[in-house]
This record gives C-alpha cells, sequence and structure tokens, in this order.
C-alpha cells in the first residue's frame, strides 16, 4: 500500500486500485508546499469529523473527482446539501463493504462541529480491512480504552495516530495506544501544522524506538510504502 502525506492530518492510501483520501485540508494549511489541489485524485473520501481542518476542501474534491464520500450521517447529510450526491453515511460500530475491502467505524474522543458551530455527529475512526492488509485511522482522538477493541476485528499492518497534543494524544500516549491496539507500525500526524502542536520529532522517533515500535513521519508531499 502507498501512503502519501499532505501535511497536518491529510493523506491518501493506495490500496487495491483505488485511492482513499482522508480529511483534505489543503486550503489554508500551512503545510502543503507545491501540491496542486487540481490534480488529487480520490475515489473515496473518508472524513473523521467536521472540524475545517478536516472537511475544508472536500466538497471541491468530491465535485472534481465523484469521489463517494463516508462520513457520519450528520456529515453526509450536510454534503448532500452542498450537492455532493455520494456521500455514504456511517455510525459507529456499522462496516460497511466497499471494492477496495471493508472499513467500520470506531469510537475517537475528540469533538465535531462545522465551522458555523452546528452539530456534525460525533467524531469516529475507521478499521480498514483490505486484501492488501488491514490498518487504523484513529482520527483526531484521547487515548481511550476503546482502542483495545481494534485488536477483536483485524491485525493491523500499520495504524495512523495524532501525536499533537494539546487537541489530541501526544507521543507518550501514542505510544500506549500502539500497545492497545498491537500495532508496532505507527504513523504520525496532526503535529507541527501550528505552534500549539509542535513537538520534537527525533525525540518522539526515540520515545518510539524505546518501544520497540517504529514511528514513520512523512515530510509532506511525500509517498511511502506500508
Amino acid at each position: 500500500m502507498k501512503f502519501t502525506f499532505y501535511g497536518h492530518a491529510t493523506f491518501s492510501i493506495e490500496v487495491g486500485g483505488k485511492q482513499i483520501l482522508f480529511d483534505p485540508f489543503f486550503t489554508g494549511n500551512p503545510l502543503v508546499k507545491d501540491v496542486d489541489i487540481e490534480k488529487i485524485k480520490a475515489d473515496y473520501i473518508f472524513l473523521t469529523h467536521g472540524h475545517g481542518d478536516h472537511t475544508g476542501d472536500v466538497v471541491a474534491i468530491a465535485k472534481r473527482t465523484g469521489a463517494v464520500v463516508v462520513a457520519a450521517a450528520e456529515i453526509a447529510t450536510w454534503l448532500k446539501s452542498m450537492g455532493i450526491e455520494k456521500a455514504h453515511p456511517v455510525n459507529h460500530g456499522g462496516p460497511s463493504t466497499f471494492d477496495f475491502g471493508k472499513a467500520r467505524p470506531v469510537n475517537a474522543i475528540h469533538s465535531s462541529s462545522f465551522s458555523d458551530g452546528s452539530y456534525a455527529g460525533n467524531p469516529m475512526g475507521f478499521v480498514f480491512t483490505t486484501p492488501q492488509g488491514n490498518f487504523y485511522i484513529a482520527g483526531d482522538t484521547a487515548l481511550t480504552m476503546d482502542m483495545q477493541l481494534i485488536p477483536l476485528w483485524a491485525k493491523l499492518n500499520f495504524a495512523v495516530f495524532p501525536i499533537g497534543g494539546n487537541y489530541t494524544m501526544d507521543v507518550e500516549d501514542a505510544v500506549h495506544a500502539a500497545d492497545f491496539v498491537k500495532c508496532d507500525t505507527i504513523v504520525g500526524t496532526h503535529y507541527n501544522t501550528w505552534p500549539i502542536i509542535q513537538i520534537d520529532t527525533e525525540k518522539a522517533k526515540a520515545d518510539f524506538a524505546a518501544a520497540r515500535k517504529k514511528l514513520l513521519l512523512p515530510a509532506p508531499g511525500e509517498t511511502i510504502e506500508l
């Protein structure tokens, strides 16, 4: 599987010949450099919650690509009001099958609202099971005991965790989360976008290594194999 990071919490994963884009935030993202949003490909777009730094460009990209957008029911309703016909509503614990595999929405401890402050459903993460491998996208979340359920559904090849602290888990909690989900390969997101979530990346990698785990921190625009 190919993982491309675009900064903050925006990334895409190529699996089963499909491009899955997560939480598209390009416009106003200070970490995005030399990325032409008109060239971003997406067969599917998954949204973890409604905050603007996760949904900022979803309407434009969905309209251009015709991607299926998978999100909480409240966000899907909003998307349809914005002219996105291929909005697939989901809620916690209800797995859905797509042509690349299965996606199960799971709990995330955070908040979720649209830019006008209106309710955007509950935040969520996703567990993906596919013929090419399995992975867990935590979304914006605190460390939660619910993560111990993840191994019931999938043996993970990798997981994607927020590590910047302040709004989400920090590095220390992300190490515990890796133990909870029984996964030793973690991709970090939601850090260094702004000073309030600035971290020491070398120390973060060392902390994971001390726990016999690998923390991957691809540069914005970089593609890695997972």
